[in-house]
């Protein structure tokens, strides 16, 4: 379900985390996306499409996954509020994914179109820089991530995940952490019980 948007408040705030916008580079911005409501479990990229926006998360849990060729699904990251989600290489490469997005939760999105970003590009400069620190924070996420399943444990693995994301970590199923750190939703749960004891005996 797609329809206009006439204030972007959430995206425009979060621009200005980075450098401060004049009115005249926020109503272009606003005139170059669009806004998009996801009902549970419905997909906003499935494999074999090519990655065409850039996608904001207003509200909602999104996931980035793929499929092995048994079938099995297995999360790459997750997007919640005020986060980005996309498939980079099909997004720059204009080339079919392996990649699929979806909504683990009803969830609202601000889409950037690529025509439209490269557009703003070139009429707002200084948003060009902050799409390279954006586009910088996610390759950061994703090396952090790949050492992390190198060189941790799964208890390890799942630390980390609770301090560096500790909304999500009470907030998704068990299924879909476990998907995301490798292991099965049972390993999770002991895992978890495990860490409350040692809690609990401190």
């Amino acid at each position: 379900m797609y329809f206009s948007v006439m204030k972007s408040t959430p995206l425009i705030a979060h621009f200005e985390t980075y450098l401060p916008f004049e009115e005249v580079e926020i109503s272009l911005i606003e005139s170059r996306i669009s806004r998009r409501k996801l009902k549970r479990r419905e997909h906003l990229l499935v494999n074999g499409d090519i990655c065409r926006h850039y996608t904001f998360v207003v509200k909602g849990v999104l996931r980035l996954y793929g499929i092995d060729p048994s079938g099995k699904e297995h999360n790459i990251l997750f997007a919640a509020e005020n986060d980005w989600i996309y498939d980079i290489t099909s997004f720059h490469e204009a080339k079919p994914g392996e990649s699929n997005i979806q909504a683990i939760e009803p969830s609202e999105v601000i889409q950037i179109a690529q025509q439209d970003l490269y557009h703003l590009y070139v009429n707002i400069p200084k948003l060009d820089r902050v799409f390279k620190v954006i586009t910088e924070e996610k390759y950061v996420e994703l090396q952090n991530r790949v050492f992390q399943n190198i060189s941790s444990t799964a208890q390890q693995r799942y630390t980390y995940f609770y301090e560096k994301y500790p909304n999500l970590a009470t907030r998704l199923p068990n299924t879909q952490i476990a998907s995301y750190l490798g292991i099965t939703p049972e390993f999770l749960s002991m895992i978890r019980k495990e860490m409350v004891q040692g809690k609990t005996k401190k």
